[in-house]
Protein backbone atom coordinates (compact mmCIF):
# COMPACT_ATOMS: atom_id res chain seq x y z
CA UNK A 1 0.00 0.00 0.00
CA UNK A 2 1.32 3.48 -0.88
CA UNK A 3 1.88 5.71 2.14
CA UNK A 4 1.95 9.05 0.31
CA UNK A 5 -1.77 9.65 -0.11
CA UNK A 6 -1.70 13.46 -0.36
CA UNK A 7 0.72 13.43 -3.30
CA UNK A 8 -1.80 11.68 -5.55
CA UNK A 9 -4.95 13.71 -5.03
CA UNK A 10 -5.94 15.93 -7.97
CA UNK A 11 -5.92 19.70 -7.63
CA UNK A 12 -6.85 22.76 -9.68
CA UNK A 13 -4.41 25.68 -9.89
CA UNK A 14 -6.42 28.35 -11.62
CA UNK A 15 -7.29 26.93 -15.02
CA UNK A 16 -4.71 24.17 -14.65
CA UNK A 17 -6.11 20.83 -13.49
CA UNK A 18 -3.41 18.55 -12.09
CA UNK A 19 -3.86 14.78 -11.80
CA UNK A 20 -1.46 14.73 -8.84
CA UNK A 21 0.51 17.18 -6.73
CA UNK A 22 4.01 16.18 -7.80
CA UNK A 23 5.26 19.08 -9.93
CA UNK A 24 8.42 18.89 -12.02
CA UNK A 25 10.51 21.92 -11.08
CA UNK A 26 12.12 24.16 -13.72
CA UNK A 27 15.72 23.11 -14.32
CA UNK A 28 18.26 24.41 -16.82
CA UNK A 29 19.59 21.43 -18.81
CA UNK A 30 21.60 23.18 -21.58
CA UNK A 31 20.56 21.07 -24.56
CA UNK A 32 19.14 23.67 -26.97
CA UNK A 33 20.65 24.20 -30.41
CA UNK A 34 22.65 27.16 -31.67
CA UNK A 35 19.39 28.72 -32.88
CA UNK A 36 17.99 28.56 -29.32
CA UNK A 37 15.52 25.89 -30.45
CA UNK A 38 14.47 22.78 -28.60
CA UNK A 39 14.88 19.49 -30.47
CA UNK A 40 13.65 15.92 -30.57
CA UNK A 41 15.71 15.37 -27.42
CA UNK A 42 13.49 17.84 -25.58
CA UNK A 43 10.36 16.21 -26.98
CA UNK A 44 11.47 12.89 -25.50
CA UNK A 45 12.75 14.40 -22.24
CA UNK A 46 9.54 16.20 -21.37
CA UNK A 47 7.23 13.45 -22.68
CA UNK A 48 9.03 10.91 -20.49
CA UNK A 49 8.03 12.99 -17.45
CA UNK A 50 4.43 13.73 -18.47
CA UNK A 51 3.02 11.81 -15.50
CA UNK A 52 4.00 14.74 -13.27
CA UNK A 53 0.96 16.69 -12.14
CA UNK A 54 2.54 19.67 -13.86
CA UNK A 55 5.82 20.23 -15.71
CA UNK A 56 7.48 23.63 -15.45
CA UNK A 57 10.01 23.94 -18.26
CA UNK A 58 13.59 25.04 -17.97
CA UNK A 59 13.98 28.82 -18.16
CA UNK A 60 13.11 30.09 -21.65
CA UNK A 61 14.32 33.52 -22.74
CA UNK A 62 11.83 35.98 -24.27
CA UNK A 63 14.43 37.70 -26.47
CA UNK A 64 18.04 37.25 -27.64
CA UNK A 65 19.11 39.85 -25.07
CA UNK A 66 17.45 37.78 -22.35
CA UNK A 67 19.73 34.80 -22.88
CA UNK A 68 22.40 34.25 -20.24
CA UNK A 69 23.59 30.65 -20.34
CA UNK A 70 24.85 28.47 -23.16
CA UNK A 71 22.47 26.09 -24.96
CA UNK A 72 19.29 27.49 -23.41
CA UNK A 73 16.07 27.78 -25.44
CA UNK A 74 14.10 30.83 -26.51
CA UNK A 75 10.51 31.48 -27.51
CA UNK A 76 10.83 34.73 -29.44
CA UNK A 77 10.41 33.56 -33.07
CA UNK A 78 8.12 31.30 -35.06
CA UNK A 79 10.64 28.50 -35.52
CA UNK A 80 11.04 28.25 -31.75
CA UNK A 81 7.26 28.25 -31.29
CA UNK A 82 6.91 25.38 -33.75
CA UNK A 83 9.67 23.43 -32.03
CA UNK A 84 8.06 23.88 -28.64
CA UNK A 85 4.71 22.79 -30.11
CA UNK A 86 6.20 19.35 -30.67
CA UNK A 87 7.11 19.22 -26.98
CA UNK A 88 3.67 20.26 -25.73
CA UNK A 89 1.90 17.91 -28.15
CA UNK A 90 3.99 15.00 -26.85
CA UNK A 91 3.30 15.88 -23.21
CA UNK A 92 -0.43 16.28 -23.86
CA UNK A 93 -0.55 13.00 -25.76
CA UNK A 94 0.53 11.29 -22.55
CA UNK A 95 -2.02 13.16 -20.44
CA UNK A 96 0.38 15.72 -18.97
CA UNK A 97 0.26 19.46 -18.32
CA UNK A 98 3.17 21.81 -19.04
CA UNK A 99 3.85 25.51 -18.46
CA UNK A 100 6.63 27.61 -19.95
CA UNK A 101 8.91 29.43 -17.51
CA UNK A 102 9.94 32.81 -18.91
CA UNK A 103 13.46 33.75 -17.80
CA UNK A 104 15.23 36.96 -18.80
CA UNK A 105 18.72 36.77 -17.30
CA UNK A 106 19.48 40.49 -17.44
CA UNK A 107 23.03 41.11 -16.22
CA UNK A 108 23.65 37.39 -15.59
CA UNK A 109 25.27 36.72 -18.95
CA UNK A 110 28.38 36.49 -21.08
CA UNK A 111 28.70 37.61 -24.69
CA UNK A 112 30.17 34.17 -25.39
CA UNK A 113 26.72 32.68 -24.80
CA UNK A 114 24.77 35.24 -26.84
CA UNK A 115 24.16 36.02 -30.48
CA UNK A 116 26.64 38.52 -31.91
CA UNK A 117 24.05 41.32 -32.02
CA UNK A 118 22.56 40.66 -28.57
CA UNK A 119 23.30 42.85 -25.55
CA UNK A 120 23.56 42.32 -21.82
CA UNK A 121 21.02 44.67 -20.25
CA UNK A 122 20.04 45.43 -16.66
CA UNK A 123 18.26 48.02 -14.51
CA UNK A 124 21.62 49.62 -13.74
CA UNK A 125 25.17 49.26 -15.06
CA UNK A 126 26.35 47.14 -12.13
CA UNK A 127 28.29 44.00 -12.98
CA UNK A 128 27.67 40.68 -11.24
CA UNK A 129 30.83 39.52 -9.48
CA UNK A 130 29.98 35.86 -10.13
CA UNK A 131 31.26 33.84 -13.08
CA UNK A 132 29.36 31.96 -15.76
CA UNK A 133 30.12 28.89 -17.86
CA UNK A 134 30.87 29.39 -21.56
CA UNK A 135 31.84 26.77 -24.11
CA UNK A 136 34.48 29.07 -25.64
CA UNK A 137 36.28 30.24 -22.51
CA UNK A 138 35.16 27.95 -19.70
CA UNK A 139 34.17 29.82 -16.55
CA UNK A 140 34.20 33.50 -17.50
CA UNK A 141 33.42 36.80 -15.79
CA UNK A 142 29.95 38.21 -16.30
CA UNK A 143 29.65 41.01 -18.83
CA UNK A 144 29.23 44.60 -17.69
CA UNK A 145 25.56 45.32 -18.44
CA UNK A 146 24.21 48.40 -20.12
CA UNK A 147 21.47 50.15 -18.16
CA UNK A 148 18.10 50.06 -19.89
CA UNK A 149 16.57 53.40 -20.80
CA UNK A 150 13.03 54.04 -19.59
CA UNK A 151 11.75 53.41 -23.13
CA UNK A 152 13.72 50.17 -23.33
CA UNK A 153 12.19 48.94 -20.07
CA UNK A 154 8.84 49.19 -21.80
CA UNK A 155 10.22 47.25 -24.76
CA UNK A 156 11.38 44.43 -22.46
CA UNK A 157 7.94 44.30 -20.86
CA UNK A 158 6.49 43.96 -24.36
CA UNK A 159 8.88 41.06 -24.99
CA UNK A 160 7.30 39.23 -22.05
CA UNK A 161 3.85 39.83 -23.54
CA UNK A 162 4.90 38.44 -26.91
CA UNK A 163 6.63 35.48 -25.26
CA UNK A 164 3.39 34.70 -23.41
CA UNK A 165 1.47 34.83 -26.68
CA UNK A 166 4.09 32.59 -28.27
CA UNK A 167 3.87 30.13 -25.38
CA UNK A 168 0.14 29.77 -25.84
CA UNK A 169 0.57 29.46 -29.60
CA UNK A 170 3.04 26.66 -28.86
CA UNK A 171 0.40 24.82 -26.85
CA UNK A 172 1.58 25.48 -23.32
CA UNK A 173 -1.07 25.22 -20.61
CA UNK A 174 0.32 28.26 -18.83
CA UNK A 175 3.35 30.45 -18.22
CA UNK A 176 5.50 31.10 -15.15
CA UNK A 177 7.46 34.29 -14.48
CA UNK A 178 10.95 33.53 -13.14
CA UNK A 179 11.32 36.18 -10.44
CA UNK A 180 14.35 34.96 -8.47
CA UNK A 181 17.95 33.68 -8.82
CA UNK A 182 19.37 37.10 -9.61
CA UNK A 183 17.70 37.42 -13.03
CA UNK A 184 16.14 40.57 -14.49
CA UNK A 185 12.91 40.79 -12.43
CA UNK A 186 14.90 40.21 -9.22
CA UNK A 187 17.42 42.81 -10.38
CA UNK A 188 14.66 45.42 -10.60
CA UNK A 189 13.35 44.46 -7.15
CA UNK A 190 16.69 44.60 -5.35
CA UNK A 191 18.45 47.67 -3.97
CA UNK A 192 21.89 46.25 -4.80
CA UNK A 193 21.16 46.01 -8.54
CA UNK A 194 18.62 48.79 -9.08
CA UNK A 195 20.00 52.31 -8.69
CA UNK A 196 17.72 53.96 -11.22
CA UNK A 197 16.25 57.43 -10.77
CA UNK A 198 13.19 57.03 -13.01
CA UNK A 199 9.81 55.41 -12.21
CA UNK A 200 11.45 51.95 -12.12
CA UNK A 201 13.93 52.69 -9.34
CA UNK A 202 14.51 54.39 -6.03
CA UNK A 203 11.48 53.83 -3.79
CA UNK A 204 10.10 50.40 -3.01
CA UNK A 205 6.99 51.23 -5.01
CA UNK A 206 9.13 52.03 -8.04
CA UNK A 207 11.28 48.92 -7.68
CA UNK A 208 8.12 46.79 -7.73
CA UNK A 209 6.85 48.46 -10.90
CA UNK A 210 8.72 46.35 -13.47
CA UNK A 211 7.52 43.02 -12.08
CA UNK A 212 3.95 44.25 -11.72
CA UNK A 213 3.90 45.57 -15.29
CA UNK A 214 5.36 42.31 -16.60
CA UNK A 215 2.70 40.32 -14.74
CA UNK A 216 0.05 42.69 -16.05
CA UNK A 217 0.94 42.08 -19.69
CA UNK A 218 1.28 38.33 -19.14
CA UNK A 219 -2.14 38.22 -17.46
CA UNK A 220 -3.57 40.40 -20.22
CA UNK A 221 -2.89 37.78 -22.91
CA UNK A 222 -5.42 35.21 -21.66
CA UNK A 223 -6.20 35.72 -18.00
CA UNK A 224 -4.41 35.38 -14.67
CA UNK A 225 -5.51 31.79 -14.11
CA UNK A 226 -2.86 30.51 -16.56
CA UNK A 227 0.00 32.57 -15.06
CA UNK A 228 2.28 31.63 -12.16
CA UNK A 229 5.31 33.28 -10.57
CA UNK A 230 8.39 31.78 -8.91
CA UNK A 231 10.11 33.58 -6.03
CA UNK A 232 12.79 33.03 -3.41
CA UNK A 233 13.09 36.08 -1.13
CA UNK A 234 16.68 36.85 -0.04
CA UNK A 235 18.19 34.42 -2.57
CA UNK A 236 21.79 35.68 -3.05
CA UNK A 237 22.41 33.66 -6.24
CA UNK A 238 24.29 35.52 -9.00
CA UNK A 239 25.56 38.20 -6.62
CA UNK A 240 22.11 39.54 -5.76
CA UNK A 241 21.55 41.68 -2.67
CA UNK A 242 18.56 43.57 -1.34
CA UNK A 243 18.68 45.66 1.84
CA UNK A 244 15.30 44.39 3.08
CA UNK A 245 14.02 41.38 1.13
CA UNK A 246 11.23 40.66 3.62
CA UNK A 247 9.82 44.15 3.09
CA UNK A 248 10.31 43.94 -0.67
CA UNK A 249 8.54 40.61 -1.10
CA UNK A 250 5.82 41.38 1.41
CA UNK A 251 4.95 44.41 -0.68
CA UNK A 252 5.28 42.51 -3.95
CA UNK A 253 2.97 39.71 -2.84
CA UNK A 254 0.52 42.20 -1.41
CA UNK A 255 0.20 43.68 -4.89
CA UNK A 256 0.33 40.32 -6.67
CA UNK A 257 -2.29 38.47 -4.64
CA UNK A 258 -5.33 40.38 -5.98
CA UNK A 259 -4.40 39.47 -9.56
CA UNK A 260 -5.70 35.93 -9.04
CA UNK A 261 -2.65 34.10 -10.41
CA UNK A 262 -2.86 30.35 -10.97
CA UNK A 263 -0.17 29.81 -8.34
CA UNK A 264 2.88 31.16 -6.54
CA UNK A 265 5.94 28.88 -6.72
CA UNK A 266 8.04 29.44 -3.58
CA UNK A 267 11.60 28.22 -2.93
CA UNK A 268 12.09 27.97 0.83
CA UNK A 269 15.95 28.21 1.00
CA UNK A 270 16.41 28.06 4.76
CA UNK A 271 20.00 29.36 4.46
CA UNK A 272 18.71 32.88 3.79
CA UNK A 273 17.36 33.21 7.32
CA UNK A 274 13.89 34.07 6.03
CA UNK A 275 10.93 31.73 6.29
CA UNK A 276 9.81 32.16 2.70
CA UNK A 277 6.86 29.79 2.99
CA UNK A 278 5.47 31.64 6.01
CA UNK A 279 6.02 34.96 4.25
CA UNK A 280 4.12 33.73 1.20
CA UNK A 281 1.24 32.46 3.34
CA UNK A 282 0.95 35.84 5.06
CA UNK A 283 0.80 37.90 1.90
CA UNK A 284 -0.49 35.69 -0.94
CA UNK A 285 -4.00 34.25 -0.88
CA UNK A 286 -3.76 31.99 -3.94
CA UNK A 287 -2.42 28.44 -4.38
CA UNK A 288 1.17 27.73 -3.35
CA UNK A 289 3.66 25.32 -4.91
CA UNK A 290 6.62 24.83 -2.57
CA UNK A 291 10.12 23.77 -3.53
CA UNK A 292 13.65 23.02 -2.31
CA UNK A 293 14.80 19.52 -1.45
CA UNK A 294 11.57 18.19 0.03
CA UNK A 295 11.67 14.50 0.87
CA UNK A 296 8.62 12.51 -0.16
CA UNK A 297 7.61 12.17 3.48
CA UNK A 298 7.92 15.89 4.11
CA UNK A 299 6.08 16.72 0.89
CA UNK A 300 3.18 14.46 1.78
CA UNK A 301 3.03 16.05 5.21
CA UNK A 302 3.01 19.68 4.03
CA UNK A 303 0.24 18.89 1.56
CA UNK A 304 -1.97 18.42 4.59
CA UNK A 305 -1.70 22.21 4.96
CA UNK A 306 -4.72 23.83 3.30
CA UNK A 307 -2.52 26.68 2.02
CA UNK A 308 -0.05 24.45 0.13
CA UNK A 309 -1.39 22.78 -2.99
CA UNK A 310 1.65 21.07 -4.55
CA UNK A 311 5.36 20.35 -4.13
CA UNK A 312 7.90 20.60 -6.94
CA UNK A 313 10.82 18.20 -7.30
CA UNK A 314 13.94 18.74 -9.36
CA UNK A 315 16.71 16.17 -9.07
CA UNK A 316 14.27 13.30 -8.53
CA UNK A 317 12.54 14.06 -11.83
CA UNK A 318 15.83 14.35 -13.70
CA UNK A 319 16.98 10.87 -12.70
CA UNK A 320 13.54 9.26 -12.66
CA UNK A 321 11.36 10.09 -15.66
CA UNK A 322 8.68 7.78 -14.23
CA UNK A 323 8.94 9.30 -10.76
CA UNK A 324 5.19 9.28 -10.14
CA UNK A 325 4.95 5.56 -10.94
CA UNK A 326 7.97 4.80 -8.79
CA UNK A 327 6.49 6.63 -5.79
CA UNK A 328 3.01 5.19 -6.26
CA UNK A 329 4.34 1.65 -6.42
CA UNK A 330 7.10 1.94 -3.81
CA UNK A 331 9.85 1.30 -6.36
CA UNK A 332 13.47 2.34 -6.05
CA UNK A 333 15.06 5.41 -7.61
CA UNK A 334 17.83 5.93 -10.15
CA UNK A 335 20.89 7.76 -8.91
CA UNK A 336 21.46 11.24 -10.34
CA UNK A 337 24.63 11.72 -12.41
CA UNK A 338 25.62 15.28 -11.56
CA UNK A 339 28.36 15.29 -14.20
CA UNK A 340 25.80 15.19 -17.03
CA UNK A 341 23.39 17.84 -15.75
CA UNK A 342 24.51 20.44 -18.29
CA UNK A 343 26.38 18.42 -20.90
CA UNK A 344 25.23 18.31 -24.52
CA UNK A 345 23.41 15.31 -25.96
CA UNK A 346 21.20 12.55 -24.58
CA UNK A 347 23.59 11.27 -21.91
CA UNK A 348 22.08 12.11 -18.55
CA UNK A 349 19.08 13.68 -20.28
CA UNK A 350 16.84 11.08 -21.89
CA UNK A 351 18.66 7.85 -21.04
CA UNK A 352 17.63 7.32 -17.41
CA UNK A 353 15.79 3.96 -17.34
CA UNK A 354 12.19 3.40 -16.35
CA UNK A 355 11.57 1.18 -13.35
CA UNK A 356 10.55 -1.79 -15.47
CA UNK A 357 13.78 -1.42 -17.44
CA UNK A 358 16.08 -1.28 -14.41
Amino acid sequence: MNRYKSLFTPIALGRLTLANRMVMAPMTRSRAGADDQVSELHVEYYAQRASAGLIVTEGVHPSPDGKGYCRTPGIYNQAQVEAWRQVTDAVHARGGKIVCQLMHCGRVASHFNKAADAETLAPSAIISKDRIYTEQAGMAPMDMPRALSTQEVGEVIEQYRRATENAYAAGFDGVELHCTSGYLPAQFLSTGTNQRDDQYGGSLENRLRFVMEVLSVMVGVDGADRVGMRICPANPFNDLHDDNPEETFSALLGKTSPLGLAYLHVIRMDSTGLDNIALAKRHFTGPLIVNDSYSLEEADQVLGDDEIEAVSFGRLFIANPDLVDRVQNNLGFNRLDAKTLYSAGDLGFTDYPLAQQS
